[in-house]
């Protein structure tokens, strides 16, 4: 089967819906498909407000329908709003074609905290965008429940995993800082309410792993925190080793496939009880969720990692890439087969969850 995934998030940008992206193509070959994208690249573009790093695609029609009649895809599926998103679910609306979406990122959130835009305002554009898909794939069964309630018709799930051959305890890297050791990673952006981890009264050190456009702000304000950057596999893993705290400050992530990572590598994970945390973790014995993040932070230093590790041995990539080839609205299928797909693949979810 061949899948075509219109994403107008890809590298080189680093973030959860990029890794997610990647390791689904890497993945779903196991089970007889083929991912193939359609990005930024080949198109013109030009720079998003406030995120020079990023880069939004401005595609011909025609040359979208070019791409995607080149592919011949037995099923399209769209993983963001953007101008790729848009144009995608134009060409499949016009023509007929069934497709599916996913919501990755709290968009509403995003968007009021750097305009003066209603949030309402916002989700009444997302209802419209993904009210004419198929299915729309939601990372946890909080987020099925909130968009079911905003008004979503179709929301279903599509879970996250971890390479826990990648991420695993290793020996630590060299960082020479005072313990314990409290560690972020994420983009350094707003949206990621990381000065609620930096402004913390911790002992010891607080290190920041990532890059964006708040990175130069914070480490003036923060001087005594130490920001290492952007690190990927093998090299991450060592940093996630090296810390004994994983402190998740975000308070909109629908995920956060960081917090996986770190808990395959046996660290555990400090949190705000929110969606996000609250799905990962929930009562587990491998972190902790308050409001009071610094008790948070502190109490989680007496965690087992051995438990940590063995609870994200569970999350796994081949899992995630089942589910989300089991959601595909795939084309030429009979209603009856369609029907019986979704039953098999709720039977799965319920066996899995």
């Amino acid at each position: 089967m061949r899948v075509l995934v219109a994403t107008d998030a890809w590298h080189p940008q680093v973030n959860g819906v990029v890794r997610t992206l990647s390791t689904l193509a890497q993945t779903a070959p196991r089970h007889g498909a083929e991912v193939s994208f359609l990005t930024h690249e080949g198109f013109r573009t030009f720079p998003l407000p406030t995120y020079a790093d990023i880069r939004c695609a401005l595609p011909a029609p025609g040359a979208v329908a070019r791409r995607i009649e080149q592919i011949k895809p037995d099923a399209i599926h769209i993983a963001t709003e953007g101008t790729l998103g848009h144009a995608v679910r134009r060409y499949c609306i016009r023509r007929g074609i069934p497709f599916t979406t996913s919501f990755h990122t709290r968009l509403p959130e995003y968007v009021a905290a750097r305009a003066p835009i209603p949030e309402s305002f916002v989700w009444r554009w997302l209802r419209r965008f993904h009210g004419r898909a198929e299915r729309v794939m939601v990372s946890t069964r909080s987020l099925i429940s909130e968009l079911s309630g905003r008004g979503f018709h179709n929301p279903v799930l599509w879970p996250r995993g971890v390479d826990g051959a990648v991420f695993s305890p290793r020996a630590p890297i060299e960082l020479d800082l005072p313990r314990p050791i409290f560690l972020t990673v994420c983009r350094v952006a707003v949206e990621k309410n990381i000065e609620a981890f930096l402004a913390l009264d911790l002992p010891g050190s607080r290190v920041v792993v990532g890059d964006g456009p708040m990175r130069t702000e914070l480490m003036q304000r923060f001087p005594q925190a130490v920001f290492l950057g952007e690190r990927h596999r093998d090299e991450l893993a060592a940093i996630y080793s090296a810390a004994d705290v994983f402190v998740f400050p975000s308070r909109t992530d629908t995920f956060g496939l960081v917090m996986l990572e770190a808990l395959s590598c046996g660290v555990p994970v400090a949190a705000y009880p929110v969606p996000g945390p609250l799905d990962v973790i929930a009562d587990a014995p491998v972190g902790v969720l308050d409001e009071d993040l610094r008790a948070a932070a502190l109490r989680a230093l007496s965690i087992d990692r051995a438990l940590c590790r063995d609870f994200a041995s569970r999350m796994t990539w081949d899992r995630c890439a089942r589910m989300f080839l089991d959601n595909l609205a795939v084309f030429g299928k009979s209603r009856p087969v369609v029907e019986q797909n979704i039953v098999q693949r709720l039977r799965r979810q319920a066996a899995i969850y």
